[in-house]
């Protein structure tokens, strides 16, 4: 495995340094206002992330969400209802959850750990959950397979899983590869790697085709396996909150962009039940 020996330290000081859709606001971090914009924003340009939660789906239900980040996807599992139990390895982001639990009266429905996924049951209660649910994260961590192995700890035979990896063969691979890697196939895991955030130097980013995506879910039925997500803006107007798409993509007809994203997105989507 390409980054078996880099340590949980290095990975949780780069998501303390630049915590996950941080910037997606220019209101006053931690303030009402900021929180709302940062969800505005993040299902404008990830508009797939409400219909694969079905955040409505989970109402009285137990949920394990893996990979909280700063709390988009927890805060609208316990707005609609859910009992929620939320992880994540990096302090300022944990701390920034919090803070918006509490905005929103949340807090009670809610229980936060500071936790490594990969050693999940050393602080986390083992007990059965409804569903477990992570979007974008076990690909960040050395050993993903560490995760999937503890995440079968929290299963009965009524647990549904979803998880969200990258995806291989996606456009933005193609993206990086021409951009940065000078055909260098060789060192491609790396480039990934490196590029695969908005901050650069992600120490970890592993990406799955469907065949190792099944493999790493050794153990669960596959229900459903689907691709999506390709980031069609401009870098430079993006962080200047502008949603100018690139020329490649400004003249494309919707349905064909649409197809696009659907084979050769950067979000393999997978839904799941312990077998």
């Amino acid at each position: 495995m390409a980054f078996e020996n880099v340590s949980i330290e290095k990975i949780k000081g780069f998501w303390d340094r630049r915590p996950c859709n941080i910037r997606h606001s220019e209101a006053k971090v931690g303030t009402k206002k900021y929180f709302d914009q940062v969800e505005e924003r993040k299902y404008f340009v990830e508009p797939h992330i409400p219909d694969f939660a079905r955040f409505s789906k989970w109402k009285g239900k137990k949920v394990l969400e893996i990979g909280c980040g700063i709390g988009t996807d927890t805060i609208n599992f316990a707005r609609a209802g859910a009992k929620v139990t939320a992880i994540e390895i990096s302090q300022k982001s944990l701390d920034l959850a919090k803070k918006r639990a509490k905005i929103f009266g949340l807090q009670n429905k809610i229980k936060f750990y500071l936790a490594n996924a990969e050693e999940l049951s050393k602080i986390v209660p083992i007990e059965p959950y409804e569903f477990i649910y992570s979007f974008g994260v076990i690909h960040h961590t050395p050993h993903p397979e560490k995760v999937i192995k503890e995440v079968k700890k929290y299963c009965n035979q009524n647990t549904t899983v979803k998880i969200m990896i990258y995806y291989r063969y996606a456009w933005k691979v193609l993206w990086i590869l021409l951009k940065f890697g000078e055909s260098a196939f060789w060192n491609l895991d790396r480039l990934i790697a490196k590029h695969s955030e908005a901050a650069t130097g992600s120490p970890v980013t592993y990406v799955y085709s469907k065949d190792q995506a099944r493999k790493l879910l050794k153990g669960f039925k596959i229900l459903d396996m689907r691709i999506d997500h390709i980031f069609p803006y401009s870098i430079p107007e993006y962080k200047r909150y502008q949603y100018k798409k690139v020329w490649y993509f400004r003249y494309l007809p919707k349905e064909f962009f649409r197809r696009l994203e659907t084979h050769f997105g950067w979000h393999l989507l997978i839904t799941a039940e312990y077998k």
